[in-house]
C-alpha cells in the first residue's frame, strides 16, 4: 500500500468514526449548568433587594451564553435548551434552591442589610455570584 493510500484510508476511517456528541443525561442533571443558573438567580435577587449592589448585565448575559455553549457542547440542541429554560417546574425548583442557599448564606427575606452583606461578601470572595455583581 502506498503512503498516500494509507493516509487516505486512515483519514477516511477517522472521519467516519467521528460522530456528533450525544447528550447522555437530562440537562437538569448537568451540574455546571444548573449551578450556573442558581448563581445567576442569587446574583439577581441580591441586586434587586440591595440598593447598593447592581447586577453586571453584560457579564450576566455572557455567563448565560457560556452555560448555553456548554450545554450545546454536550450535545443538547437549541430546542432542548429552550425547553429546559422555559420549564416552569424547573424554574420553580431552581428558584427554591437559590432562595434556600441565600438564606443559608445569611440573607433574610425582606431584609436589605442582610442581602447587601451577602452580596458584598460574594464580591470580596470573587465567587461566581460576586463576578455577576458590582
Amino acid at each position: 500500500m502506498r503512503l498516500s493510500s494509507y493516509i487516505l484510508a486512515a483519514t477516511s476511517a477517522a472521519a467516519l468514526s467521528v460522530q456528533p456528541v450525544q447528550a447522555q443525561q437530562a440537562l437538569k442533571d448537568v451540574t455546571y449548568v444548573t449551578e450556573g443558573l442558581i448563581a445567576v438567580g442569587i446574583a439577581y435577587e441580591l441586586s434587586e433587594v440591595c440598593d447598593d449592589i447592581d447586577a453586571r448585565l453584560l457579564r450576566g448575559i455572557g455567563y448565560l451564553n457560556q452555560l448555553k455553549s456548554h450545554a450545546k457542547g454536550l450535545g443538547f440542541s437549541n430546542a432542548e435548551i429552550d425547553a429546559y429554560t422555559d420549564d416552569k417546574a424547573e424554574q420553580n425548583r431552581l428558584e427554591a434552591i437559590a432562595r434556600a442557599r441565600l438564606k443559608a448564606m445569611g440573607a433574610t427575606p425582606g431584609d436589605e442589610a442582610s442581602h447587601c452583606a451577602v452580596g458584598r461578601s460574594e464580591i470580596a470572595k470573587q465567587t461566581t455570584i460576586g463576578y455577576l455583581l458590582r
